[in-house]
């Protein structure tokens, strides 16, 4: 084993209630930075998504082996008196709490953040919720959900097959890099004033916040967006072209890229096309613009045009699997895939590194997910 130094949020103890993606995300986000987080599951059952699989790694959910490196669990039954004193002994010894329950929930078990502020002021309260805590506490906060009632799908698909949802729980993930700064952020105001204070994240707005330009463009011009596949709203060329072989990723954003673009294809009379001069032109008649590029595109496989576009300075990418793409992420030094340094030789779970990089106090990865924490 190697003893691994101190991270930048040492010291600071998490005792962490939530379950299944957004709020475990937040909370191994920080365990990376040195944050000592406490797991509460079911004894015996655990976080629901142990038992989602396949796939599974030597009998355990690689699901659940996802987003619980660096900490530890214990077994926790609500109903039980002796359990919640124990949760509160561990409370009193903390800095932050995160909770997922339905709004109301840990309020009937004494767990509820005006009543841990009245002993604890310093307390830093984070709750996640679906729909967040007033006419939609209700509502069950799942990532296929608030994709649907977010209006993500939407805008994520393609006209001829209709929405369609990302393929990944990417709300989720969202959700927790949100709570994790909410986290940080309150830590922060408690350093300089003492006072502790509730964090509050849901999924529907966390989706809302993402669209950016998309919602953008709707509240300020009433604009509803709909489906374009792989189409970009406001630039063109940006998206996939077919190639010989495979698909490729073009992204020639402004005007420069796309004259280097149109270089590099042997094809320098589109730059003065009147249907290409500019980016709006451009988005305008895209449908024609890229039956143009593809008629060169279809002559060679994806990797040589990769290869001539990087060379020419314009923005693209092969459309990777997931082996590809840390495969990819490999080559340019980026050593995506990292094993627990505390753990004993061969026992380690291997996961892919937190993408945040700090030259002083680095991300860590110490110890394996918990095991299932049993009576």
């Amino acid at each position: 084993m190697t003893a691994t130094a101190p991270g930048a949020l040492s010291g600071i103890r998490i005792v962490d209630f939530s379950r299944i993606l957004a709020g475990p995300y937040a909370t191994m986000l920080l365990s990376d930075f040195g944050a000592e987080v406490t797991r509460l599951e079911r004894p015996n059952v655990g976080d629901d998504t142990r038992g989602w699989g396949p796939p599974w790694h030597e009998g355990e959910s690689t699901y659940f082996l996802g987003l619980n490196r660096n900490k530890r669990s214990i077994a926790f039954d609500l109903t039980s008196e002796a359990d919640r004193a124990m949760a509160h002994e561990l409370i009193a010894e903390a800095d932050v709490v995160v909770e997922n329950f339905r709004p109301g929930t840990l309020e009937r078990y004494g767990f509820g953040y005006e009543q841990l502020a009245t002993d604890h002021p310093a307390l830093v309260y984070c709750s996640v919720t679906g729909f967040g805590s007033d006419k939609g506490a209700h509502l069950p906060g799942y990532d296929l959900i608030a994709q649907a009632t977010g209006g993500l799908m939407s805008i994520t698909g393609h006209p001829d097959t209709g929405p369609a949802k990302v393929g990944v729980a990417m709300v989720d993930a969202i959700t927790g890099v949100h709570a994790a700064l909410g986290i940080q952020t309150a830590l922060i105001h408690r350093l300089r004033t003492g006072e502790g204070q509730r964090v509050e994240v849901n999924l529907l707005s966390s989706v809302l916040a993402s669209l950016t330009n998309q919602v953008s463009g709707h509240i300020l011009t009433g604009n509803v967006p709909g489906l374009m596949g792989n189409a970009h709203p406001s630039i063109a060329p940006y998206q996939p072209v077919h190639t010989a072989d495979r698909p490729l990723a073009v992204a020639a954003a402004n005007d420069k890229q796309f004259g280097a673009l149109c270089h590099a294809l042997h094809r320098p009379a589109l730059i003065d096309d009147p249907r290409f001069r500019t980016n709006t032109d451009r988005s305008t008649h895209r449908e024609a613009l890229i039956e143009e590029l593809e008629d060169v595109f279809r002559t060679q496989g994806a990797d040589h045009w990769f290869s001539v576009l990087v060379d020419a300075g314009v923005p693209a990418g092969p459309i990777n699997d997931i082996g590809q793409a840390i495969d990819f992420a490999e080559n340019l030094g980026l050593s995506p895939v990292v094993m627990p340094s505390d753990e004993p030789q061969g026992t380690g779970v291997a996961q892919v590194r937190n993408p945040i990089r700090l030259s002083r106090t680095p991300a860590t990865y110490r110890t394996n997910p918990p095991k299932l924490p049993t009576r």
